[in-house]
């Protein structure tokens, strides 16, 4: 049954998606409809959250707007996502990032992931 399922998921894959992973800083560009046109709203904070499966995975992303924190849930397959850049790649200890809630200032920042450098 699960591999039925999957089969059927594999036609609303995106096979466009950059990896990203929790602490990273990411730019999702969403596609806005305001009546009859369209434009791409770009939402820019750190994922502190992925969860599900297949068609069904979700990310969180948190930022500070106006000294006051704002989370937004995306789904990852969604049409309705035009893109995601990934910034910045943060090192971080634990699946779930829920304690930045608690946080302000330069405490919610996270040490940066550097690249490996090339022989």
């Amino acid at each position: 049954m699960s591999q039925l399922i999957d089969k059927v998921e594999a036609a609303n894959l995106k096979s466009d998606l950059p990896s990203f992973a929790i602490g990273d800083t990411v730019d999702v560009h969403t596609r806005i409809l305001e009546g009859d046109k369209e434009r791409t709203q770009i939402f820019s904070g750190t994922v502190i959250a992925r969860a599900g499966r297949g068609t069904r995975t979700m990310f969180t992303v948190r930022r500070i707007v106006a000294g006051e924190g704002v989370e937004r849930k995306f789904p990852l397959h969604s049409p309705r996502i035009a893109r995601i850049e990934v910034k910045r790649s943060g090192i971080v200890r634990r699946a779930k990032l829920y304690y930045l809630r608690d946080r302000v200032g330069k405490s919610v920042r996270l040490r940066e992931r550097r690249a490996a450098a090339a022989d």
